[in-house]
């Protein structure tokens, strides 16, 4: 799971798919605890059990990029210990980038690396408003270069045809779900979205 910007509802979707597909959660990277990690917010939102998360690798109190709360915690992110679990889960993984594509996590490497050691299929998180069509293509050309396999974009906000048939037309990528401005956020909210707005055959 990445998304086009921070705070573009990563962490919304990640929740939504977790309780409607029974999924297991991870956020490898985790930034800016000193409110409340995303592995604690979707398992409020999504109903889930503690053992159906598993724990960050980094996890650091700042809410800023990975690469600089690493430095001023005196570390250095190394990718080589964020690997798939080799153990049989009970669901299916779903793993929550930080940031964006493009986001750094040390003095060379980038969020997109992270994806690409993973070696998964991502799903892109966008919103529906403008400027969602240029930061959903470049993100969408990110990670097509780096030979990553996309399955589809999930639209976050105010529906918006004309900014949806765009991103297909130039993203190349199919619109897998929407997830329209919600009040009330809870487990049976989210399935309720996932039954309407996603396209449940891209998710088997």
């Amino acid at each position: 799971m990445t998304g086009t910007d921070t705070g573009v509802g990563k962490t919304l979707v990640s929740a939504l798919l977790c309780a409607a597909l029974d999924g297991v959660y991870w956020k490898p990277i985790q930034t800016g605890i000193e409110e409340e990690s995303d592995r604690r917010t979707v398992m409020e939102l999504a109903g889930l059990a503690e053992d159906r998360t598993l724990p960050e690798v980094y996890c650091f109190d700042p809410p800023v990029s990975p690469h600089l709360a690493a430095e001023w915690a005196g570390v250095a992110i190394d990718l080589g210990r964020i690997r798939r679990p080799e153990a049989k889960l009970p669901g299916p993984l779903i793993v929550e980038g930080a940031g964006g594509v493009m986001v750094p996590v040390n003095g060379s490497e980038f969020m997109l690396d992270m994806m690409r050691a993973l070696a998964m299929p991502v799903i892109v998180v966008s919103r529906s408003a403008l400027g969602t069509i240029n930061h959903t293509v470049l993100t969408l050309n990110a990670l097509r270069g780096a030979g990553l396999t996309v399955l589809g974009v999930v639209v976050v906000g105010t529906p918006n045809q004309d900014n949806e048939h765009a991103i297909e037309r130039y993203g190349c990528a199919p619109i897998v779900g929407r997830v329209p401005l919600l009040e009330v956020i809870n487990r049976e909210i989210l399935l309720e979205v996932f039954n309407s707005e996603f396209d449940k055959g891209k998710f088997n």
